[in-house]
């Protein structure tokens, strides 16, 4: 990682420097102080001040693979570069606003809410990047986001051609599956997409006075009715239970079509995440070479 010395690179770090996932052992490439104990409950040392840390919130796992191919349990952090700790919440406002807070406590300098989105506006199509300039919360609160680290993103992005978006993100503490839902909410609100964690990122970032982004992409259109199959098997923390699933599709096989295109989009989701993620480095560390 880049800290304003010209001699170490901005591309991606050796392998040295990543954490092998096993948060009980120390990598010796890696600073002592950046590892995170497994458990969030407990604090390990600070964080070195020479550099600009920042705190990724993560929801689920299928968001999780797209910046680290380690599976921590829920509710564990682990650093990820030398400058990057990760923060695997599980989904929903209270579980992200918990991380966000923890990652505080570590001493981060910014917090990202990362994952996917469901879209609000008609405009915006599977695999579409929402990088909010205004995150509402449900009670209508609007909080800004870093308007230079997001020109920033924008600007490291631009090589990708992906279909971007800073239109204002709007909070559910619940999944919205039903398209009219969606739709009224837009005209509601006029956000352009959804979801249940960022806003409670973002206010924790605030209280802190410390900067904060959203990245996130797009899943389900606007027109798109998520399937039962879907929402009858997901669990409390958010995540489909495939016994469940199973079940629910012997008793009701025409919902599999629908179910293979919401697959699709997913995938194309993750697709533009992790093109994301590859410019992560430079992302990250444009406040270090400041």
């Amino acid at each position: 990682m880049t800290s304003g010395d010209s001699s170490r690179p901005s591309a991606k770090p050796p392998t040295s420097q990543w954490v092998d996932g096993d948060c009980s052992r120390q990598s010796a490439a890696l600073p002592t102080s950046l590892w995170v104990d497994g458990d969030c409950s407990r604090q390990s040392a600070a964080l070195p001040t020479s550099l600009w840390v920042v705190g990724i919130v993560v929801a689920l796992p299928e968001e999780l693979s797209t910046l680290t191919g380690h599976k921590p349990a829920q509710g564990e952090c682990l650093a990820i570069a030398d400058n990057i700790l990760l923060a695997y919440s599980g989904a929903g406002p209270i579980n992200a606003g918990k991380s966000a807070n923890f990652l505080i406590g570590k001493g981060v300098d910014g917090l990202i809410s990362w994952g996917c989105a469901a879209a609000l506006s008609s405009d915006l199509n599977p695999g579409d990047l929402v990088i909010p300039e205004q995150i509402l919360s449900e009670q209508r609160l609007a909080f800004s986001t870093d308007k230079a680290w997001l020109q920033h993103l924008r600007q490291c992005l631009l090589p990708e051609k992906l279909t971007l978006t800073t239109g204002s993100l709007a909070e559910s503490s619940r999944i919205v599956a039903d398209s009219g839902e969606k739709q009224l909410t837009y005209r509601q609100t006029g956000a352009v997409a959804l979801d249940m964690e960022s806003a409670a990122v973002i206010k924790a970032a605030q209280q802190a006075n410390i900067p904060c982004l959203a990245i996130r992409a797009i899943v389900d259109p606007a027109g798109m009715d998520l399937p039962r199959a879907v929402v009858q098997s997901l669990n409390a923390q958010g995540r489909t239970e495939l016994p469940k699933l199973l079940r629910f599709l012997l008793t009701h096989p025409w919902e599999i079509p629908a179910l293979i295109k919401l697959g699709l989009n997913f995938n194309a989701a993750r697709k533009t995440l992790k093109i994301v993620a590859k410019q992560l480095n430079i992302l990250i560390d444009f406040k270090n070479r400041a």
